[in-house]
């Protein structure tokens, strides 16, 4: 069964038995946005009473937080969500299907290692226990064949994203040739970056309104109120600060196909210590993402 034809499996049998409901369903629904059902929200409910009591009740050095959605623009920016927090991704024209380029690329990589271990398997069964894998490896044609065509995709794959190189990225799905798993073709759009923080403006007219983001992740909350914490609670170093909060993230999720708009449940608990705390003044270097 394809993976798409499970996901739609799972999402029904969810709906029917009061899980989890596709959000705004008599308006034609929202795509990748779930309502949790009268069940699904006692199991969230239980499963989030039970971390928090293993995680924060049960030890006297954690504390928790509520920290707000909404925070100063320019922590995103010194955390380098601003700048960084991006996928690349490509279109195809026929399907008119967005994916992200480093997972097909990935994904045909997997293909090259699949054909090495289908013949490996193949050779493992035709010469028994007389089989010596790591010569017939090493001496094999066809796996040679494609262990050169996985370590020349890789070598330029890791070189691209480490230069962002977003052209050289799509030169290599064409290359390689990486058609649409939707159209079957080979019509792609350039690759292009696309952050995955979403955006809103605060402010009581749009003349003086700021430019703000929904946090994508639960972390940076915890980071910046740390001293209010440390001062407020007497907490001594080393201690831990927990968090159960939603985040915001406009991305695509792997290999589903589809432009998602995620409102995720974040569960997050970090240990402060002096050398993770003092990168607001006193440690000099990369801070926290």
């Amino acid at each position: 069964m394809a993976q798409e034809d499970l996901f739609k499996k799972l999402v029904a049998h969810c709906k029917e038995y009061g899980y989890v409901f596709p959000s705004s369903e008599i308006y034609d629904g929202l795509a990748a946005v779930y309502d949790y059902g009268q069940y699904g929200v006692e199991l969230k409910n239980n499963i989030k009473k039970y971390w928090w009591d293993s995680l924060v009740l049960l030890h006297e050095n954690v504390v928790g937080l509520d920290s707000a959605i909404f925070m100063h623009p320019t922590i995103w920016k010194a955390s380098g969500h601003v700048d960084a927090f991006n996928d690349p991704l490509i279109d195809n024209k026929d399907s008119k299907k967005r994916y992200r380029a480093d997972v097909l690329i990935e994904d045909q990589m997997a293909k090259y290692e699949a054909k090495i271990k289908k013949e490996v398997e193949k050779a493992k069964k035709r010469f028994g226990d007389s089989f010596d894998e790591a010569q017939f490896v090493s001496t094999n044609p066809r796996v040679l064949a494609n262990q050169e065509k996985l370590d020349k995709l890789h070598g330029r794959f890791v070189k691209a994203l480490n230069d962002s190189d977003l052209v050289e990225l799509r030169q290599i799905i064409v290359d390689e040739e990486i058609v649409c798993p939707m159209s079957g073709s080979k019509n792609w759009t350039d690759v292009r970056q696309f952050n995955l923080m979403f955006s809103t403006e605060m402010g009581s007219t749009s003349e003086s309104a700021n430019k703000i983001y929904l946090r994508p992740e639960t972390a940076q909350g915890i980071f910046v109120n740390y001293l209010n914490v440390q001062k407020s609670g007497r907490m001594k170093i080393p201690f831990g600060i927990a968090q159960i909060g939603k985040a915001f993230r406009n991305e695509i999720v792997a290999r589903q196909s589809s432009s998602e708009c995620v409102n995720l449940n974040r569960w997050r608990c970090n240990s402060l210590s002096p050398r993770e705390v003092n990168w607001n003044g006193s440690r000099p270097g990369k801070r926290p993402a």
